[in-house]
């Protein structure tokens, strides 16, 4: 009976032993034919050096079965599945004479053809061959397809006489094919000459033409052609050419291709055609013309086939802008989205300006820009249809969540959302935050299930542009860098949550996007207020604390002056400090001199007590900070791209000058305090770098740096725990948990460590293993220290540069799923490196799956 048990307990990892053995034993020629070749290998050669460029690669056709960390891992799967499970299961069923009548009679006739039907018998091979690959074998028409590609891929680089082969060299049905280039000389540019169509576009070319992108000497390049056609295209649209056909633009190219030897160069003819219109059934070519704006008109109200007949207008800054009964927009809010201006030349920057500007003011839907041609005269009406959102909206969010903290959450988010509040197209929203929890916790008194309770509101107002009163920053800010002036206003209470902490936040600020690849964020303020409810709370939330100040006391609970600050609890035989009177009491006769003690027990309760009125104390932070993001990224899709992230914080400084202004109270310590609480003064500054890379295919390699520094001055000795940095975590090292690394070389010393000082680096590889799920390897480094502040455990501060030994390294393994809108991951990291641990014993030391940290994340950790 034990070993039964013993048998399903081991299952999942008996079940998933065989599952390797079956895979890793499968035979990868299972489906190759006697007289065929697995395809093992494609080399690429051109004038004998080795081409490794993925996008040459591209153009080869066949490419042999995909691996997983150099191993065939979807072959095999297709190779395990049945070759004709329907076949397999009549030759079984038939196989002994009475078989199918006996499985007819238990089952029915009916039920033994869904059996054949199954997942067992048919639908688990089915399964494989999808999820699976099937074998790579060598087809000479395909190859020979590859040779077209590639010739033709050279003759667009200007080797126009190149020569393609192949050489198949086979070893036990597996074959390797090579493909060898004999690229010759390139063909090169003599000279550039041009036939332009229309007098316009002949005068602009000819005053841009030192901007060109095909010049003499050059190496005939169908990229460059093609990249000069594209600069051309943008040139033109953005001179008055508002109607300009990139299909308008050809080449020709003038000499001899055949030549192989002796003076290999084209002369390059560069053709501008009239614009073509197709009018019935006759294609007809009128001259291209530079284009101003005669009128520009716009519907602030425009329903899809509504009459716009009966709307009213008003002219505003050489603008119409008409509307239905009552103007809702202030014109200067309305114009000041339109980059179109009267008499002027049209821009095709101007119309994508002002459709994403317009997009910016989020009260309209569907904008929509029309241009009618003067069938007279080069100019343009411009008509610019905008469909109005619904001035109020609501809205609720429900979430059911899952920590460490309660073993259900459920929050409830109803939110108001207010357009174009003061006629200029702010944004007003209100929204409320409603969590309750059930908590198993014994420190929890309640013991109602839903025993955590968080509550909260914020009320954000958006107004699309930089509001700053007296001064005119649109100069500095234009309005096509998508300025907004963001002011918020929020606070929340908790419930039975560590000291049960009610905060206020309020910030006013400013974000604008010069490009779509860059972006800033000023806030001008930004403020947050921190009361702990119950500070008496702290040692019963902070339990690694209390453990430590109570293995102290066990030295002292035979002293009578201390004997009312102890305890023993029921099933116990030591007495504990009581929370919170014996805690409190303890701490004070000690460092009041009350109780002798030795130095080590004085100086260890002393940072104790710190840490304490660090953490229970109330915070006020009256910070300003600036912000820049940039990114190389162009698309979602792009796996080639690096982000960087600057940001600088400054916290007090304001306070501090008012200070000499206003003779603000100070406690004990000589702290200013701002209603009874000491602010924090601080410098922050954090720098953090993300590359990527694609290795080949989907394959994909990602690198992040940060570092993050906090310096305390002035009215502060350290940083307030909002503000400080913390290691570990699903985004973080994942080999430890969160707050669980460092500070330093520091092991467990805190329940939640934190400091000012961090330092990390990341790198994973990203790989497919099958269909949607995708399998990583990654090494995380890092840890945080205490720099310039309060603490003085040398173990948990960084001293010089030695202390870079104690930065931490866990590395591990990872599955990912991706659902297309988001990416669900699973990580495992192992302990690598732990600078926690005695120097000789800190590599591999818990490098095994019963120390394995185990995370679950949404999306890409970076």
């Amino acid at each position: 009976m034990r070993t039964r048990l013993s048998m399903i307990k081991n299952f999942p990892k008996i079940s998933l032993i065989f599952l390797a053995i079956a895979i890793t034993s499968c035979n990868a020629l299972k489906r190759v034919g006697k007289d065929e070749l697995l395809l093992s290998k494609n080399t690429l050669y051109a004038d004998d050096k080795k081409i490794t460029d993925e996008d040459i690669h591209s153009l080869i056709v066949q490419k042999p079965n995909s691996r997983v960390l150099g191993y065939p891992l979807r072959l095999n799967l297709y190779n395990l599945a049945k070759k004709d499970p329907d076949s397999s299961f009549q030759t079984w069923l038939q196989k002994k004479e009475k078989r199918e009548q006996r499985l007819i009679n238990f089952l029915s006739e009916k039920q033994v053809n869904r059996l054949g039907e199954s997942f067992l018998v048919k639908g688990a091979s089915i399964w494989l061959k999808n999820i699976g690959e099937a074998p790579v074998v060598i087809d000479t028409a395909k190859t020979n397809k590859s040779l077209r590609r590639l010739n033709a891929y050279y003759k667009s680089k200007g080797y126009f006489n190149n020569n393609t082969t192949f050489v198949i060299d086979s070893n036990k049905q597996r074959g390797r094919i090579t493909y060898k280039l004999d690229l010759g000389a390139p063909f090169l540019i003599d000279s550039v000459s041009d036939k332009i169509a229309s007098k316009a576009l002949d005068s602009i070319y000819h005053s841009e033409k030192r901007n060109s992108l095909i010049k003499k000497g050059q190496k005939i390049d169908l990229d460059n052609l093609n990249n000069e056609r594209e600069r051309l295209t943008n040139l033109f649209r953005n001179t008055g050419v508002h109607n300009f056909q990139e299909s308008s633009i050809s080449y020709d190219l003038i000499g001899d291709t055949t030549k192989v030897s002796g003076n290999q160069k084209l002369d390059i003819l560069l053709n501008i055609d009239n614009l073509r219109k197709r009018t019935d059934n006759n294609i007809t070519t009128t001259e291209y013309k530079v284009y101003r704006f005669k009128d520009i008109n716009i519907y602030t109200d425009y329903l899809f086939n509504s009459d716009t007949d009966s709307l009213q207008s008003i002219t505003y800054n050489d603008f119409t802008i008409y509307y239905k009964d009552k103007l809702r927009y202030k014109p200067k809010a309305i114009t000041d989205a339109v980059f179109l201006k009267k008499d002027s030349i049209y821009r095709e920057i101007d119309r994508i300006r002002t459709y994403r500007q317009i997009n910016n003011l989020n009260s309209f839907k569907y904008p929509n820009i029309e241009f009618k041609e003067d069938s007279i005269q080069p100019y343009l009406t411009t008509n610019i249809y905008l469909a109005p959102r619904p001035k109020y909206s609501l809205g609720t969010d429900l979430d059911i969540t899952h920590s460490n903290i309660q073993f259900l959450g459920l929050g409830f988010s109803p939110s108001l959302q207010a357009r174009n509040l003061f006629k200029g197209a702010e944004h007003l929203s209100i929204s409320g935050r409603i969590n309750l929890g059930a908590s198993k916790d014994p420190k929890i008194t309640d013991n109602r299930f839903f025993n955590i309770l968080e509550f909260g509101g914020d009320v954000n107002l958006n107004i699309p542009r930089i509001w700053f009163p007296l001064v005119n920053t649109n100069k500095i800010i234009p309005n096509y860098m998508l300025p907004q002036t963001k002011v918020s206003i929020g606070t929340m209470f908790q419930q039975n949550i560590g000291l049960d902490k009610q905060t206020f936040n309020a910030v006013f600020g400013y974000n604008w996007s010069p490009t779509d690849f860059k972006k800033n964020n000023i806030e001008l303020l930004n403020v947050q207020f921190v009361r702990n409810v119950n500070p008496n709370r702290f040692f019963m939330v902070y339990q690694n604390t209390y453990n430590k100040l109570d293995n102290i006391a066990d030295n002292y609970q035979d002293n009578a002056a201390l004997a009312e600050y102890f305890e023993t609890l029921e099933g116990e035989t030591e007495p504990t400090l009581i929370i919170p009177e014996g805690t409190t009491g303890f701490t004070n006769a000690i460092l009041n001199r009350q109780v002798a003690s030795s130095s080590q027990d004085y100086t260890e309760i002393s940072s104790i007590e710190e840490r304490r009125k660090r953490l229970s104390e109330n915070n006020l932070i009256f910070a300003s900070n600036y912000t820049y993001n940039k990114t190389s990224k162009k698309s979602i899709t792009d796996n080639n791209f690096y982000q960087f992230r600057f940001k600088l914080e400054s916290a007090g400084s304001l306070l501090t000058g008012l200070s000499k202004l206003i003779d603000f109270n100070k406690n004990e310590e000589d702290k200013a305090l701002v209603f009874k609480v000491p602010y924090s003064q601080y410098l922050k500054t954090e720098l953090d770098f993300i590359k990527h890379f694609t290795i080949s295919g989907s394959d994909v390699l990602a690198f992040r740096s940060f570092f993050g520094i906090a310096i305390p001055y002035g009215n502060s000795d350290n940083i307030p725990f909002v503000r400080s940095y913390f290691a570990g975590g699903s985004n973080d090292n994942r080999a430890w948990l969160p707050y669980s690394l460092g500070p330093g070389a520091t092991k467990d010393l805190n329940d939640f460590n934190e400091a000012n000082l961090k330092i990390a680096f990341n790198l994973e590889y990203r790989f497919p293993i099958v269909g949607n799920i995708k399998g990583a390897l990654f090494a995380d480094a890092g840890n945080i220290w205490n720099a310039m502040d309060n603490v003085q455990d040398s173990a948990a501060t960084f001293n010089d540069f030695s202390s870079l030994a104690e930065i931490a390294l866990g590395t591990g393994i990872g599955l990912r799923y991706d659902f297309t809108y988001f990416v669900f991951r699973l990580d495992m990291g192992l302990k690598t490196y732990n600078p926690a641990e005695e120097a000789a014993k800190r590599w591999f030391r818990d490098y095994n799956l019963a120390n394995a940290v185990f995370n679950i994340g949404i999306n890409y950790p970076f």
